[in-house]
């Protein structure tokens, strides 16, 4: 009886890191090609199965974007709340460190996530945690009259967001520490740090 319940554990561990392994070949598909081009043979190749594993475990080239979306935006509102720091400077930094390994990818999936079922949804979700994790991370000045405060939150989130960072650091071509100071100047006018930006 023990020995049964070993080996179920060990077939059960085999068989998720043959799913992250579908996952990751996928995530690395899809970083670099569009999702209409991404083969299902090619992903079972990359991760060392067949194409019926593949189906057998996701069921669909679809159904298994949404797998690999769903567990990079995980992946990612778990870096986000890493990076929310008490001073808005650190908070900034690790802001763009995050963008540097994630941004192309966001704004990719944005993109093209009409052309999976289900998958706007799941890439609306990440867009209401990334307008909360602003709202936490950059508070404005909670004396401003409400269509004011409204306003200034809505022009953090807009600075906040990976379309702005991809603005300065390529269409700008900015370097990363440039685009960090760049964000900084560009936010820190607007939040409240301290009580400093008190009747602004």
């Amino acid at each position: 009886m023990n020995t049964r319940r070993y080996d179920m554990r060990t077939r059960d561990r085999g068989a998720e890191a043959t799913g992250e392994r579908i996952v990751d070949a996928m995530l690395t598909r899809f970083a670099s090609a569009p999702y209409e081009h991404i083969r299902i043979e090619d992903v079972a190749a990359d991760a060392g199965v067949t194409g019926q594993t593949v189906l057998r475990r996701f069921g669909s080239k679809s159904e298994l974007m949404k797998a690999t979306v769903q567990r990079e935006l995980a992946r990612i509102a778990a870096a986000r709340q890493d990076a929310a720091h008490a001073s808005p400077a650190e908070t900034i930094r690790d802001l763009v460190l995050h963008y540097e390994r994630y941004g192309a990818l966001i704004l990719k999936t944005y993109s093209e996530a009409p052309l999976v079922p289900g998958l706007p949804e799941i890439a609306a979700r990440g867009r209401a945690f990334h307008v909360e994790w602003c709202r936490r991370a950059f508070p404005v000045d909670e004396t401003l009259r409400p269509r004011d405060r409204e306003r200034r939150i809505a022009q953090v989130i807009a600075i906040c967001d990976a379309t702005t960072w991809r603005i300065l650091r390529f269409d700008g071509g900015l370097d990363q520490a440039q685009t960090e100071v760049a964000l900084r100047e560009l936010l820190l006018p607007l939040i409240d740090i301290g009580g400093s930006d008190a009747g602004a």
